[in-house]
């Protein structure tokens, strides 16, 4: 953390409350050491040398954690306890830690924070420590939040690779904030590995690439032949974002059994396919057409005359027995 960032005044209140549910009579202590002062400079305050915290480092990560951690005192013994207040505006209440990261001894560490918001925010922490019959230094700093964030991967890294061009195109989405939404924003660096095969004489090489601004890079390296995987990781680009590099995505294979493949020939390929699909069908349709217009149709053995019918096919039988009788008459003559 640069000079810039370390807290060299804290102005309080008089008499500053500090919440905390601590055993110890830290708190206590603090208070009676910055009563009646309204301003303090310098990051340690009174008390024994060497039984201050020391490397006092905090990191934001899944956008909305925090862990605070630091060393004990090179001077104190094992029975000593330190405590972490914090804030985040001069005008607040200090509030104490409420997850505490414990050593073997059992003191107290570091400290977890949940749901936390950067917003161009400063911090203000507070690490008070006791001991009976020892006066602990104390130790504050300020921290700007954006600062010490260590960005997500990008998300949905995806890879689509062209044979006809030895092309691919790898393209991916920023990583998850709380406090930026411009994808300008962010810069990334890409490293392409060429997987190792034995069996074809191929070694393991990789090549990066960094600085690039966008949501998208051409491979223009490609061989169907070889397996690649692809990693990326962003930092800041000019904005209020931190300029440590942020966590590498997953590793995204692709090549030789995963080709995505739009060459002529295949492009051609599909199309006789799926004419040869259409003509299919429409053969078979024509059939089943022909075939249903032969077949008989069945007579219902479920119908039944109705008494207008019986008369019609009893006069149609008559007439049809008359005719047969002319006719076998007129023979005989």
């Amino acid at each position: 953390m640069s000079s810039s960032e370390e807290l060299n005044e804290i102005t309080l209140p008089k008499c500053t409350k500090i919440h905390h549910q601590a055993k110890f009579t830290s708190s206590i202590l603090f208070v009676h050491h910055y009563c009646n002062s309204q301003k303090e400079t310098g990051f340690q305050g009174g008390g024994m040398n060497g039984t201050a915290i020391e490397n006092f480092v905090c990191v934001i990560f899944n956008v909305s954690f925090m862990n605070c951690t630091w060393h004990v005192g090179r001077n104190v013994s094992g029975d000593t306890q330190y405590f972490l207040y914090w804030k985040t505006s001069k005008k607040e209440d200090f509030t104490g830690c409420q997850n505490y990261i414990k050593d073997d001894y059992g003191r107290h560490t570091g400290c977890r924070f949940q749901n936390v918001t950067i917003e161009n925010k400063r911090a203000y922490f507070l690490v008070n420590g006791s001991r009976n019959g020892q006066n602990i230094q104390s130790y504050k700093k300020m921290i700007i939040l954006y600062k010490i964030e260590k960005l997500t991967p990008p998300l949905n890294v995806t890879v689509n690779c062209e044979e006809a061009s030895h092309g691919c195109e790898i393209q991916w989405q920023p990583p998850r904030t709380s406090h930026v939404k411009r994808r300008a924003c962010f810069k990334y660096e890409i490293v392409i590995e060429n997987k190792a095969d034995p069996e074809k004489n191929i070694r393991n090489t990789s090549r990066t690439e960094s600085s690039i601004t966008g949501n998208s890079y051409i491979f223009g390296s490609f061989s169907t032949e070889k397996r690649y995987s692809v990693k990326i990781r962003a930092t800041d680009n000019g904005c209020l974002v931190s300029t440590s590099w942020g966590e590498w995505s997953t590793p995204v294979e692709f090549g030789t059994s995963q080709l995505t493949s739009t060459s002529p020939y295949m492009l051609s390929l599909i199309s006789v396919l799926a004419a040869g699909l259409v003509l299919l069908l429409c053969t078979v349709r024509t059939y089943l057409k022909k075939a249903s217009a032969t077949i008989p149709r069945p007579r219902d053995p479920f119908h039944e005359l109705c008494p207008m019918d019986f008369k019609i096919e009893y006069k149609n039988q008559s007439i049809m027995h008359e005719t047969e009788e002319t006719i076998a008459i007129t023979e005989v003559t």
